[in-house]
């Protein structure tokens, strides 16, 4: 019997669950045994494996989080920590390693199977900057949230006349931030890609005010140069400019945790069937995402080296809408 193993790396990201209880599911229904490795990298490297049935799985689709918890894992990125990785996987005999996860899990599948490890990537990053997948699992939850804390967020600038600077996730990507931002209808969006000095900022503050405007939404990408702190702090240094009372908050990760959307779900259950489909068929070392409705397999070698090209129509359309 075809011995297949599963884990989660890296930051979690709504959806997880479901790729898991998919995976799962449809290799027993297909004959495999199925095993998961508990916190990612870490029980790999220590052998952590455990067997998954349709029980275990159950009742796991609506949570958030991973059943099979995550770390990151320095060790991995060693020689010595990749040859325990590599000896963990022949000791169990495992046929097949299913790695559900980001960018830096992805170089770790990468790696694997560089060493000859039958391994397949599966898309899940609320930060959605994979080659190969767009969105990735976790994403539409993330932006969900993410624009719902803006719309309330707003009713309370509205009231006090304020302008409030919302930090969001997604590390050295400004996607999240730039689809927050249109659908949120912010004033401004602070982005790494495009970097905006505090002068910049403050210009933009002078035209709202100009034009009336009682308050503004700025939202600002956590991986921005001026991040939301750095932007308050030169607001409140330049008294004699100040135009808004300004106030700063962050999203942090309450737009990771919780139960993953409708989208979300589906997604990550068409990924964890297309990953047993993919072993069936033979084909390793590859990441599997969404791209143009369809499932779609891109070499791990691609992932890991390719840069996600930023979507500058979205940009220049926001730019267009915040006028």
């Amino acid at each position: 019997m075809p011995r297949l193993a599963v884990m989660t790396s890296g930051g979690d990201s709504p959806g997880m669950n479901a790729a898991i209880r998919a995976f799962t599911r449809a290799g027993l229904a297909r004959g495999h045994e199925i095993l998961g490795i508990r916190d990612g990298y870490t029980g790999l490297i220590g052998g952590d494996f455990h067997p998954l049935g349709a029980r275990q799985v159950g009742g796991i689709i609506n949570r958030g989080g991973t059943i099979l918890g995550t770390t990151r894992c320095d060790a991995l990125r060693t020689q010595r920590g990749l040859v325990a990785a590599c000896k963990s996987i022949r000791d169990h005999h495992i046929n097949g390693l299913v790695v559900i996860g980001g960018n830096g899990s992805q170089a770790g599948a990468e790696a694997l199977g560089r060493h000859g490890v039958p391994v397949i990537g599966v898309a899940s990053t609320i930060d959605n900057d994979l080659t190969g997948a767009e969105p990735s699992i976790g994403v539409m939850t993330a932006l969900d949230v993410a624009v719902e804390a803006i719309d309330r967020i707003r009713t309370t600038a509205m009231a006090f006349r304020r302008a409030f600077l919302i930090e969001v996730m997604g590390r050295q990507s400004g996607y999240l931030a730039l689809i927050a931002g249109i659908a949120g209808g912010a004033e401004l969006i602070v982005l790494p890609e495009h970097e905006l000095t505090p002068s910049d900022v403050l210009v933009r503050l002078h035209t709202l005010h100009e034009q009336r405007r009682a308050h503004a939404i700025v939202v600002v990408a956590e991986g921005s140069a001026w991040n939301a702190d750095r932007l308050d702090a030169y607001f409140k240094a330049q008294k004699s400019v100040e135009i808004f009372e300004t106030r700063v908050t962050k999203l942090g990760h309450v737009q990771r945790g919780g139960a993953p959307g409708v989208y979300d779900r589906i997604l990550a259950t068409r990924l964890g069937v297309a990953a047993v489909d993919a072993f069936e068929r033979g084909q390793m070392n590859v990441m599997l995402g969404m791209t143009g409705g369809a499932i779609c397999a891109t070499e791990l070698c691609e992932v890991v080296r390719a840069k996600k090209p930023f979507p500058e129509h979205l940009l220049a359309m926001a730019k267009t809408l915040a006028q």
